[in-house]
């Protein structure tokens, strides 16, 4: 297998395990573990996992302390943020409904970096915008009747994870930099060092308080796929298609994510679509394809 289908692989594996993941979270949050409990068990298990990868592969470019405060921000944005808002909404929306608003991160990264690197914003970028605010003001006011997995706080769920997703736009653009003059395991391993000090300490707690006898064998597997599968595996498969292909080709299959989501929901969650969630989803991907259709950012 060549270069260019090996990064593909890994880039279409990525987005599977990704999309999976909202139905693996949703069937044990907030249910048998509470969200920030879980955040805690991600990270910490994920962090531990590249501190052993350190051990057998270690960094080639040594820490530079100028770009520290740019590690914190992305810590901040990327691990902190991203990782508290999207769980926790997840908890309190539909599968379905978080899929589909995450995949706006595409469009407000365009929108941040004309902001943020002066980047051109053009009439087409414009109009993409507005779709994509369209299908996802749709999804947040319309009242969901999708079945199984209905939330129990809509509202509340689809704000916090639009909100990790604009989060995860500014931590993509933010960390252009430093996955240009490092490694990108090396990048993601100082990212999670950092962001767990905002993580552990938040979740602890909810650690100590989490029936774990109430846990099953399934239970264990689907909190052990969260850990290691949807967080560890899945961003070192992102890591290595952006190494192979660049971020930008890497980051068009994003848009595979809420297709897997969707089936996963459908067959795992009871979750079923309806004539608005199908508008609201054509809204947000041609919002998507006109911010993207002419690219003004180069590959990583």
């Amino acid at each position: 297998m060549n270069q260019s289908y090996k990064a593909f692989a890994a880039a279409l594996f990525a987005n599977l395990i990704f999309g999976s993941s909202y139905s693996a979270v949703k069937f044990i949050t907030p249910a048998f573990i509470h969200p920030f409990a879980l955040n805690f068990v991600r990270v910490a298990v994920t962090l531990s996992l590249f501190w052993m990868l350190f051990l057998f592969k270690p960094g080639k470019i040594k820490f530079d302390r100028k770009d520290l405060p740019r590690f914190f921000i992305c810590a901040l944005t990327g691990i902190v943020i991203n990782q508290l808002f999207f769980i926790k909404g997840v908890s309190l929306t539909t599968v379905i409904h978080s899929s589909l608003l995450s995949l706006g991160s595409p469009i407000f990264i365009t929108i941040i970096a004309a902001w943020l690197l002066k980047e051109g914003f053009t009439l087409l970028k414009g109009i993409g915008l507005a779709c994509g605010v369209g299908g996802a003001s749709i999804l947040i006011l319309m009242k969901d009747g999708s079945g199984g997995s209905a939330g129990s706080n809509m509202l509340l769920g689809d704000i916090l994870v639009l909100i990790n997703a604009i989060s995860y736009a500014f931590y993509l653009v933010l960390v252009r930099p430093l996955m240009a003059k490092y490694s990108g395991i090396q990048v993601l391993r100082w990212i999670f060092t950092i962001g767990a000090l905002g993580i552990l300490p938040v979740g602890f707690p909810y650690i100590l308080s989490t029936n774990w006898i109430a846990f099953d064998v399934l239970h264990w597997m689907i909190l052990a796929y969260v850990a290691i599968f949807a967080t560890f595996v899945a961003y070192l498969l992102t890591v290595q298609s952006i190494q192979l292909i660049g971020s930008s080709a890497t980051g068009a299959f994003i848009y595979t994510q809420p297709v897997f989501a969707a089936i996963f929901a459908m067959i795992f969650t009871g979750e079923y679509f309806t004539m608005y969630k199908l508008i609201a989803a054509i809204l947000i991907f041609t919002g998507v394809y006109l911010v993207n259709s002419k690219k003004m950012v180069k590959p990583a």
